[in-house]
This record gives C-alpha cells, sequence and structure tokens, in this order.
C-alpha cells in the first residue's frame, strides 16, 4: 500500500528521468518512491540515500561499486538493480518494482504459518540468496522487509550491498543491521559472509513458525546482547507437536559459531528441500492457534520496528552522547577507565539511563536499569540451562535404552563352554574378519563410491559438458526436461541436489535440462466481442497488443474482426496478440437533391449508399417543373448504407382561368383575383378617380396560379 505523505520529492523529476509518483517507505538508511522511468515509459522504485550519506565522498565511492555489483546479480527471486545516479545532492538507487507486499505482511496477517507455507515462502529466498553468494555477494540484512511477494505471487529478495556500502563508509566500529535478525558475529566486530546470511534466515523461520522474534528488548542493545549469549530456542518448546527436522534447521541455522551453520544458501536450501520431501502431511500441516487478540505481538514490539539499524560501536577511549553498541559484545573493545579489562564494556543511552554501565562481569554503576538488566540475563542463562539439561537426559535416555536392547537379545551363560583353543582360533578369525571389514568401509566412505564429494555448479552447460564435470567427481546423473523461459534448449537449468551440497558418490544427481520456452497454441478470438476476446487470450496465457478500430457494414461494433497471430500458431506465455474491432457501419452524409430530376436525385442517393424511395403523392410547385424534386426526407444528416431517403416530385405550377374584370369596380377585382391565388398589380389613370378597370392583363386564359394579373384604372 502506498503512504500518502507530504514529501517535497514527490512530483519532482530526479535526473531528468525519474518522475517521482509517490512514497512507499522510510526506513533507516532511505526512502522508496514509486516513480516513473520516462525514458523507458515503466514504472521503478526509486531508493533515495537519506541526506547525511549522501555527504560522505567514500560512502559514494563504495555505494557505485556495491550498486554495479548487484546490478550484475540477475535472478529470478532477486530484485533487479536497474541504475544508480547522483542528481545534486540526492544519490538514488533504481530497482525493479514489484508491486504486492511484503513477508512481514504475510507473518503479521496470518502468523504462526503452518511448515508447509514457511519453508514454501522460505525456498525461493534462499535461491535467490544462493545466487548472490556464489557471485561473492553477501546480503547483511536479511529480514521479511526485503522479502518482496508480487501480485503474481512471484517472491524476490532485494536491498543487496546496501548495508555494506554504509557500514564501509563510516568508521570501522559501526554496525548496520536489522537487530532482531542480526548475527552474533556481526555484534562482536567479525566478518560478513554467507553464513551471517543463513543465521538471518533462521530466525526468519523462527519467526513465521511461532509468530514473534526469539529475543526481544526495551533497547537494540539487549537484543543484540541476547544474540551472542544466547542459544535461540527450539519453536517446539512452545509449538508442541511441531517437527523435531524444523527444530534442528533452526537451530542449525542459528548455531552461535559460524563454522556449525550451512556454509552458503545453496547448502541450506538443499537440506530444506529434503526436509519438505521427508516430512508427513501431518508435519507438514501442522498449525498452531494465533495469540489471543488484544495481545502485543513480540514482532512488532520492543526495540526492533523492522528498519535497517545504524548503530556505532564505541572507540576505547571516548563518549558519546547518542545510543552506541560498542564491543561490550566485541573482545577487543572496552570502555573508558578499564582499558586494561578486554571483558568489560560500556553502553551508553542516553534517553533511557544516562550513566547505565552494563559489564560483562554483571556488575554495573547508574541510576536505574542494571539490575533489571541482570535479572533478565540470569533468567534467560537458567532457562537455556534448563533446555540443555533436558536435551542431555534424552540423549543418555536413548543410550541407556539402545544398550538394554543389545544387552537383551545376549545370553546370561552359554550352554556349553567349547574347546578354548577352538575359541581363540574364532576369535582371531571374527578379528580379521572385523578388521577386513572395517578397512573396507573406511575405504568405501573415503575414497570409495561411498565417499562424500561436493556436488560442481553445471548450470547453463550442455549436458555432455554437464555430465562430464559430474563424472570426474565420480557421480552419476540422470535428465529430466524441463521448459525455462530464459535457459537455451539443451542447456541444464539446475541440478538436484543442488550446487555446492556435499552427497555420497553412489548417490544420482538430476540435471534439469531445457527444452526452451513453454510454448502456447494462439486461440482464434475473431466473431468475439473485445472483452471476451482478452478473457480467451489470457486464459491461453497470452496477452492483447494494439487495439485498432475500423468501420465494418456487417459486424457490431466491438467485435474482433482480425488478429495478428493465426489461430494455431504456437508463441512463448505473454506474447501479444494484435486485435482488429469494428467500429460498426460507417456513417454516411445525406447528399441534397431538391429541384433535381427523378433520374438525377435516385442516382446520387444510389451513389451514396442510400435507398431513394418516391412518394406516391405528386404537389403543385410553382418554380420547380414536374417530374423535379419538391422535398427529401430526411433533407441533411447521416445515415447508414441503405437507410430510405423518401422524394416528393412536382407537378409543376397549378393552372388557373383568369376572369375578366374589364368595366367592375378596382376593389372587387383584386379582392376576387387575391381568392384565386393570382397577385394583382393596379395601374391608376387619372388618379383613378372613378374605379373603374380599363383595361386587364391577361385575361379570359388560364395561366399558373401566384402569376400576375395587371389592372389598368379609371
Amino acid at each position: 500500500m502506498q503512504e500518502r505523505v507530504t514529501d517535497s520529492l514527490v512530483g519532482a523529476v530526479v535526473d531528468q528521468r525519474y518522475f517521482v509518483q509517490s512514497r512507499l517507505a522510510r526506513g533507516g538508511m532511505s526512502t522508496v518512491y514509486l516513480a516513473t522511468d520516462q525514458r523507458l515509459e515503466r514504472n521503478v522504485a526509486l531508493k533515495v540515500m537519506h541526506a547525511h550519506l549522501a555527504e560522505d565522498g567514500s560512502f559514494l565511492h563504495r555505494f557505485s561499486q556495491e550498486a554495479k555489483a548487484a546490478a550484475r546479480l540477475s535472478h529470478p527471486h532477486v530484485v533487479g538493480v536497474l541504475d544508480q545516479g547522483r542528481d545534486g545532492q540526492l544519490v538514488y538507487l533504481v530497482m525493479e518494482y514489484v508491486p504486492g507486499h511484503t513477508l512481514r505482511a504475510v507473518i503479521d496477517d496470518k502468523a504462526p504459518l503452518t511448515p508447509r507455507l514457511a519453508l514454501a515462502l522460505l525456498d525461493p529466498v534462499l535461491e535467490g540468496l544462493a545466487a548472490a553468494h556464489e557471485a561473492g555477494l553477501v546480503h547483511r540484512d536479511v529480514k521479511p522487509e526485503n522479502v518482496l511477494i508480487a501480485e503474481d505471487s512471484r517472491i524476490k529478495i532485494g536491498d543487496f550491498g546496501l548495508a555494506r556500502a554504509v557500514s564501509t563508509s563510516t568508521n570501522t566500529g559501526t554496525l548496520i543491521g536489522t537487530v532482531a535478525y542480526i548475527a552474533p558475529e556481526l555484534v562482536t566486530g567479525g566478518a560478513a559472509d554467507p553464513r551471517s546470511d543463513i543465521y538471518s534466515v533462521g530466525i526468519v523461520l523462527y519467526e513465521m513458525l511461532t509468530g514473534h522474534h526469539p529475543y526481544t528488548g526495551e533497547i537494540p542493545i539487549q537484543v543484540a546482547f541476547q544474540h551472542v549469549n544466547s542459544e535461540v530456542p527450539a519453536p517446539s518448546g512452545e509449538l508442541p507437536g511441531l517437527a523435531e527436522d524444523l527444530d534442528e534447521l533452526v537451530q542449525w541455522c542459528t548455531a552461535a559459531d559460524p563454522d556449525e551453520r550451512p556454509i552458503d544458501g545453496n547448502a541450506l536450501l538443499g537440506e530444506l528441500r529434503h526436509i519438505r520431501t521427508t516430512l508427513s502431511d501431518a508435519e507438514l500441516d501442522y498449525h498452531a492457534e494465533r495469540p489471543a487478540s488484544g495481545t502485543e505481538s513480540p514482532a512488532s514490539s520492543g526495540a526492533d520496528d523492522g528498519r535497517t539499524t545504524v548503530i556505532p560501536r564505541q572507540d576505547p577511549g571516548t563518549h558519546t552522547e547518542t545510543t552506541v553498541m560498542p564491543g561490550a559484545l566485541r573482545p577487543d573493545m572496552h570502555s573508558a577507565g578499564q582499558r586494561n579489562d578486554p571483558s568489560h564494556t560500556q553502553v551508553i543511552n542516553p534517553k533511557l539511563h544516562p550513566t547505565t554501565v552494563i559489564s560483562r562481569h554483571g556488575s554495573s554503576t547508574g541510576e536505574a536499569g542494571p539490575r533489571q538488566q541482570q535479572d533478565h540475563e540470569s533468567d534467560a542463562g537458567s532457562a537455556i540451562s534448563a533446555r540443555a539439561e533436558r536435551r542431555q537426559d534424552k540423549r543418555r535416555q536413548k543410550t541407556l535404552d539402545k544398550q538394554r536392547a543389545k544387552a537383551a537379545q545376549q545370553p546370561e551363560q552359554s550352554l556349553r563352554r567349547g574347546n578354548p583353543r577352538r575359541r581363540a582360533l574364532l576369535w582371531i578369525i571374527v578379528l580379521v574378519v572385523v578388521s577386513l571389514l572395517a578397512s573396507a568401509a573406511a575405504w568405501f566412505l573415503a575414497v570409495g563410491p561411498g565417499a562424500l564429494t561436493t556436488v560442481p555448479r553445471v548450470t547453463e552447460k550442455t549436458v555432455a559438458e554437464a555430465q562430464h564435470v559430474l563424472t570426474q567427481r565420480g557421480l552419476e546423473s540422470t535428465v529430466t526436461d524441463i521448459h525455462h523461459e530464459r535457459i537455451s534448449a539443451g542447456l541444464v537449468v539446475r541440478a538436484q541436489p543442488e550446487a555446492s551440497a556435499e552427497i555420497r558418490k553412489f548417490e544420482d544427481v538430476t540435471l534439469f535440462v531445457s527444452m526452451g520456452p513453454e510454448l502456447f497454441a494462439i486461440p482464434d478470438v475473431t466473431g468475439q466481442n473485445l472483452e471476451d476476446a482478452t478473457a480467451t487470450l489470457q486464459d491461453a496465457r497470452m496477452s492483447v497488443g494494439n487495439v485498432t478500430e475500423e468501420f465494418h457494414e456487417q459486424e457490431p461494433a466491438g467485435t474482433v474482426l482480425s488478429q495478428s497471430i493465426t489461430a494455431g500458431e504456437e508463441r512463448r506465455r505473454n506474447t501479444p496478440v494484435d486485435l482488429t474491432v469494428s467500429k460498426g457501419p460507417q456513417p454516411i452524409d445525406v447528399p441534397p437533391v431538391l429541384g433535381g430530376t427523378q433520374d438525377a436525385a435516385t442516382s446520387t442517393l444510389t451513389a451514396a449508399g442510400l435507398d431513394p424511395v418516391i412518394a406516391d403523392e405528386t404537389v403543385f410547385h410553382p418554380s420547380i417543373p414536374a417530374g423535379s424534386v419538391v422535398s427529401q426526407e430526411p433533407a441533411a444528416g447521416q445515415l447508414f448504407r441503405g437507410d430510405p431517403v423518401t422524394l416528393t416530385m412536382s407537378k409543376g405550377p397549378e393552372m388557373v382561368e383568369v376572369p375578366n374584370f374589364i368595366g367592375d369596380q378596382i376593389e372587387d377585382a383584386v379582392q376576387e383575383l387575391e381568392e384565386l391565388g393570382f397577385e394583382v398589380e393596379v395601374n391608376n389613370i387619372l388618379g383613378g378617380f372613378f374605379g373603374t378597370v380599363r383595361d386587364q392583363d391577361p385575361v379570359d386564359q388560364s395561366v399558373p396560379k401566384g402569376s400576375v394579373v395587371t389592372l389598368t384604372v379609371v
């Protein structure tokens, strides 16, 4: 969901290319915006680093290097880095925009998750991490907020390299990460490697299974202290019935010693998939009840808000007025005034206890807080000891049960003692056989078919090349064909077990070989309306391309007339198909034919595509001759092809007999002539004193109605 906030950058154009639409999120190092790449006309995620980082020259150099390294990583489960640069005081990174939500939203909404869902969500995350680890990249800030779930269910992990860019741009005592997920060696000043990411993945898995973090505290130092000094509890401790394999997976990932964790994402991915195949459906679908409503979730409370935290470590001889995480958790750091005691550490928090000192020895000074910290550590230590004792008791009980079962299979006394020499010979033979078997087993497991070997990376090799590489490692292989959108046909997509996994030489490696992209038949959508055609193409895994409209006399508007790819041809998924759609019949302007002859008017209308209809009734018209058009209906506007136009024809002027009014009074003559439809023109002689018609023109003949009759009056 996009966050509606007031931000001066919203509505601006960055680097004359990226138009900022809205602000999506704000974190400890940067602010993320939804922007439009105006050059390529696509939406992108624009990450703008905070101003104090943009002013650091060493950060700018490292930021550029890390962005280039991340951009070289192309994987379907890793958010792609598209561009990076600087515009004035703005330092930015352009990434693939993944509309949807984060794993954090899933955990907040559904946790505790079933093991099936938790492992399914984690699988693509580990695929992305494995690809990054193979490329030499370490994430350093794995957490649910950095796992993006697209609207089409694609899962991607983002923000590679940013933590390293920031940490190397500041002093060497700065710790970058999200405290709830940070590996112990990063807290104590060690170097980050793929195993640090694995620790964070283990914490994420714990949170998905239980619905909360394993460690909480009021301030970040308390949480970080627990990462270093405590053991992550088994999830089944609060979820009775959860499969033991899941406990072992979480505790393997979160081992305090990095050497006891999976070496990288590939190694953990292989184990995760193995567990998914070995757990029963009941174990995979185990479901724990969500915490009661109104109870604050530890995953969203305490010292950690999910943001990447920048925590400067205190230098041995200095004090600071900001919250610091010094080498209290580092053997080589000590507080001011106690430089000769490497185990003593000072933690200063001016907002809570300005003079509080927390020591690894348990001693403390200050106004308030240390005793509570000691009690917390004591309780945590007691709980850890109790859990360790319970596990030790279980192991001792299993050993005792095995010894009892073995003893039950042996008789207490032999039925006969036998010959001592024969017994000695038998013991020698047994010892020789056992030695031979042990030697054979040692050879089998050390250098023979049972020896361990590492699966090599064979991605994008031909089958012959991949089998040759596997044969050199003493491994056999089987081939399974699959479709793949990017990798060409005949090349290996992946191997199972994955690269870097350790297996016995007698185990087979399955090679999944690309058959090229999966092709789908183009459906026939002609004759369908546009909405139905769109649905048909989507159901066939195609998409609608350009839609062009044209007039058509038979097909109604919205009907598909043609498609750019012939039905039945095979194309890749989401290939665009251009459609031509009917706009319906083309309208025709009605031509005027008034005054024209019947033949001429009929020809004009027919040529325009209209149907001329002659009215049965003809009418007189004083100026339009007989046989010509007096009126048409409609006289103007637009019709469609074949629509009728009615024509009324003229009978010519109406003829009327003109009476003789010579000798009559002028008033009577004028009245009668006008009643007959004539126009009267009067010429007076000598003023027309007598008012008598002396002459008339015309007279006693038939003339067209409306003609002018001239009367001469005396």
